[in-house]
Order: C-alpha cells, then sequence, then structure tokens
C-alpha cells in the first residue's frame, strides 16, 4: 500500500510540475498578446486619423469638383 501511495504521490508531484509549466507559458504569452494587443489598438487609432483626413480630403474635391460644375 505504501508503494501504491508513494507512486500516486509521486504522479501528483508529475502533475503539478506541468501544470506550473503551463502557467508560466501562458502568463509568458499573455504577456506577449497583451503588447500585441497594445501595439493593434495604437495601430487602430493611427488609422481611423488617416480615414477621418481621407474622408475630409474627398469631401474638400467633391466641393471643389462641384463648384466646377457650377461655373461650366
Amino acid at each position: 500500500m505504501t508503494e501504491l501511495l508513494l507512486e500516486r504521490l509521486a504522479q501528483l508531484e508529475e502533475a503539478v510540475r506541468r501544470a506550473t509549466e503551463t502557467i508560466v507559458r501562458l502568463r509568458e504569452e499573455n504577456g506577449r498578446l497583451q503588447e500585441e494587443n497594445s501595439r493593434l489598438r495604437e495601430e487602430n487609432g493611427r488609422l481611423r486619423e488617416e480615414r477621418r483626413q481621407v474622408l475630409g480630403q474627398v469631401d474638400t474635391i467633391l466641393k471643389d469638383l462641384a463648384k466646377l460644375e457650377e461655373k461650366s
């Protein structure tokens, strides 16, 4: 019986070791993903601003074209 308990204890210790390694790996991955998410949010903000500027330019061009058509 003692041998069975020792074997079970060894199995549990191995399971704890694997779980600890998995937790460390997942924490590292989570850190990388948070950094990437932050970078993507910043990029998204820049792209939104760029889109806003382009839409303003297109609107100005359309107004200028409309003025040219009125004159012709």
